[in-house]
């Protein structure tokens, strides 16, 4: 089969020719028909993610298709069908294997290219908020980088459950997007400090939970902006991983969480878990259009490099979609 393969020298994408993958008596073979790019895609091809053991390392954690081969274990399933779903690795190629138990069945609304910009966000967004996090109504949740592919996830989710939504987000357009989507408060990250601003919109109480994609440098403005009993999700740290001079007084005397999270790196069988709970949650609205994925691009494979480009210089609000011909 053809797949998107990494020049390790060059790490330069490109078409190329690998072995189709093997599939067990409980597996779904699926023709792919569009994938979605991760962050976790551009650390991978530098050498910086590798994928968990006996995963595929061909880059890609989600994809959309049509069912071509059923396991002889297998029933609810038929070749045809049209499915989503979470991927280990793999999604850039022709084909991959996936436990049918991990198979969400693509509402008749939505087209490939908008169901494979659900799997990784939403289920990502889904154990963060409600596995970990166990946001409530009228609770408060902050969002940082609130126009990524988390992000849009997360508002949405938060927006059902009747929550209250904060988020970051560098530029108008983005911030426009986001409270589109439900957020009540935009903030703008880039004209400073953003913990003034939080406690303003919360009068002066802080957030329950915050969702933190960048590490490091959002530390100590995260703890202050924490109310007591308050949860800080760290998703991950593009803004640096190393912490001086840390007071861990503020943990105690708020009686904070720090969790550290990885969607990846979950069994499967904690996947095929998240996946069951958040079809039961999610599957109806996005059939009758309260949850929508949220896409930026669409792009064929050739272009894959350029796409990769597209989101390093964190030009995207929304998933970045890779057409698989």
């Amino acid at each position: 089969m053809k797949a998107i393969l990494v020049e390790e020298k060059t790490q330069q994408l490109f078409i190329g020719e690998t072995d189709m993958p093997h599939m067990g008596k409980s597996d779904l073979l699926i023709k792919v028909r569009a994938t979605a790019l991760n962050r976790a895609d551009l650390l991978q091809k530098r050498g910086l993610y590798p994928p968990p053991q006996g995963a595929s390392t061909i880059l890609g954690l989600e994809m959309s298709g049509v069912v071509e081969e059923v396991g002889e274990n297998v029933s609810g399933w038929k070749k045809g069908d049209r499915v989503c779903a979470l991927l280990p690795g793999g999604g850039y190629a022709e084909y991959v294997v996936i436990p049918a138990e991990m198979a969400i069945r693509i509402p008749q609304n939505l087209s490939f290219e908008e169901a494979a910009a659900i799997p990784e966000v939403f289920l990502t967004a889904f154990l963060n908020m409600f596995w970990l996090g166990k946001l409530k109504k009228e609770e408060t949740i902050l969002i940082h980088a609130g126009a990524s592919g988390v992000g849009t996830a997360a508002i949405q989710l938060a927006r059902e459950i009747g929550a209250n939504i904060i988020v970051t987000a560098g530029t108008e357009e983005k911030r426009s997007l986001c409270l589109s989507l439900g957020a009540a408060e935009a903030i703008d990250y880039k004209e400073g400090p953003f913990h003034e601003k939080v406690m303003d919109a919360t009068f002066g109480k802080g957030v329950n939970l915050i969702f933190d994609f960048i590490g490091a440098p959002y530390w100590e403005q995260n703890i202050d902006s924490l109310a007591t009993d308050g949860k800080l999700i760290l998703i991950g740290t593009m803004g640096g991983a190393k912490l001086n001079d840390v007071n861990l007084g503020k943990l105690l005397f708020k009686r904070l969480q720090i969790i550290g999270t990885a969607l990846r790196s979950q069994s499967i069988k904690n996947k095929i878990a998240l996946t069951k709970d958040f079809t039961d949650f999610a599957l109806s609205k996005f059939e009758n259009g309260r949850l929508k994925p949220i896409i930026d691009s669409i792009w064929e494979w050739e272009k894959v490099n350029e796409t990769h480009s597209h989101m390093e210089q964190n030009k995207n609000s929304g998933k970045v979609i890779l057409q698989i011909p």
